[in-house]
């Protein structure tokens, strides 16, 4: 992977520059940095969609739609994301390179130049934004809220992550509440808009076949609006040590219950011992070799699926299995044998060479996509670092069975959380 170029522009934007000849596309992000904050986090997530909608020269989806056409399938999207105890609001700009268009030597200018348009010239009537587009997007932004339900691995594993970090920020939904997005409306959004702009910390990333320095200049050239003083975002809080086991169960309307063990590691991404608690991961659940797998789902079949992951910028890891209500205590039986066996090293030479070779695996990946080289930039960021994917493998491959026994023998169970269906176990 090539070694990105760093500039901070006049107005405080963090620029991040990737030049490679690999892709055949650019690819932009313009992510902006907030504080998981349960009283300001629904206006931040309902926001981008909001601002989509319309602008000075885009007063329309549909000329929005157009425009973005009219630039060879450009595409313009956006997206809510969650590190650790931070929310990243993220607009993502996918555009061809010039090179494979005759005639055309501007397309990267114009494209920057929509996605400064759609964030900083929003269409503002008397100071707000337009009520109707408000009031549609809350609607559609209500349907996003309310149908985490509707999913429920995913809303088992938020159950749990709640209630394992009820007084944390951590426990904070990306995508905010019902409650908070019956307050918002027209003014009050665009209030929190203008705020938002010039205090929320900013980075661009641009990842294709880019001279850098034309690039920089085109960058401060498009992105020169005015800035205040950006708040600081305090550092996720990752070691904490749970005071005893809590149990959460929910009753609802489900065919099959949904177990969720959440851990406390002690580690993240910016620790050293960070490869070696991915490959205790790989070991215990990450993979169809590993330990959840093959003893709670294939030999026990207790399990409709099982496996385990890690919340790297928060230090937890999240064990998940889907299994017939009447199997909890069985299965959870079985679970915690896993753990304990990881903590003895009872894992064999074979299960860690096929973790090692699956993690490696999915790194070589990463290099054919521009989405996944630019998330990890983002990571080795917020971890003060940075790695290559040659400097990365070759830290992976140290890592040793006992670096993962080590890893393993602090490994705290927190919460035990089960969405059963009513009257069940």
């Amino acid at each position: 992977m090539t070694t990105y170029h760093h500039q901070r522009l006049k107005n405080g934007i963090n620029v991040y520059l990737h030049p490679t000849k690999k892709f055949k596309t650019i690819l932009v992000q313009l992510i902006f940095h907030r504080r998981l904050d349960a009283d300001k986090v629904t206006s931040s997530s309902l926001l981008p969609s909001v601002l989509q909608r319309g602008s000075v020269n885009y007063p329309t989806r549909q000329k929005l739609a157009k425009r973005l056409e009219e630039l060879y399938g450009t595409e313009l999207m956006a997206d809510v994301v969650k590190k650790g105890e931070r929310q990243l609001i993220v607009y993502t700009l996918d555009l061809v390179h010039d090179q494979f268009i005759p005639g055309e030597n501007k397309l990267l200018q114009k494209g920057l130049e929509i996605l400064n348009e759609i964030v900083t010239k929003p269409l503002v009537e008397n100071n707000a934004f337009k009520a109707d587009y408000v009031r549609q997007e809350k609607e559609q932004h209500e349907k996003v809220i309310r149908g985490l339900i509707n999913d429920k691995i995913a809303y088992s594993i938020e159950r749990c992550l709640q209630e394992m970090c009820a007084d944390e920020p951590f426990s904070v939904f990306k995508y905010g509440t019902s409650e908070q997005l019956a307050k918002i409306d027209e003014k009050s959004l665009y209030q929190f808009y203008c705020q938002f702009l010039k205090e929320s910390p900013t980075d661009l990333y641009l990842i294709g076949d880019l001279d850098v320095e034309r690039t920089m200049s085109l960058v401060e050239e498009i992105f020169h609006y005015p800035r205040g003083q950006e708040v600081e975002i305090p550092p996720t809080l990752v070691e904490k040590e749970p005071e005893k086991v809590r149990y959460v169960k929910d009753e609802l309307e489900v065919n099959q219950g949904k177990l969720v063990l959440g851990f406390r590691t002690g580690l993240s991404y910016k620790d050293k011992d960070y490869l070696a608690l991915l490959m205790y991961n790989g070991i215990l659940g990450g993979f169809p070799h590993s330990k959840l797998f093959q003893n709670v789902r294939e030999k026990a079949s207790l399990a409709y699926y099982a496996y385990s992951r890690l919340e790297k910028h928060k230090g937890l890891m999240v064990v998940s299995a889907g299994i017939e209500v009447t199997n909890y205590d069985r299965t959870l039986e079985i679970i915690h044998k896993q753990i304990e066996d990881m903590a003895k090293g009872e894992f064999s030479e074979e299960v860690f060479q096929n973790t090692y070779s699956g993690l490696r695996h999915q790194y070589l990946l990463e290099e054919d996509s521009p989405a996944a080289l630019t998330n990890r930039t983002l990571d080795d960021i917020l971890a003060g670092r940075t790695w290559t994917t040659e400097e990365l493998l070759a830290e992976l491959a140290k890592v040793t069975p006992e670096d993962v026994v080590r890893v393993a023998q602090n490994i705290r169970l927190d919460t035990v959380y089960f969405l059963t269906r009513k009257g069940g176990a």
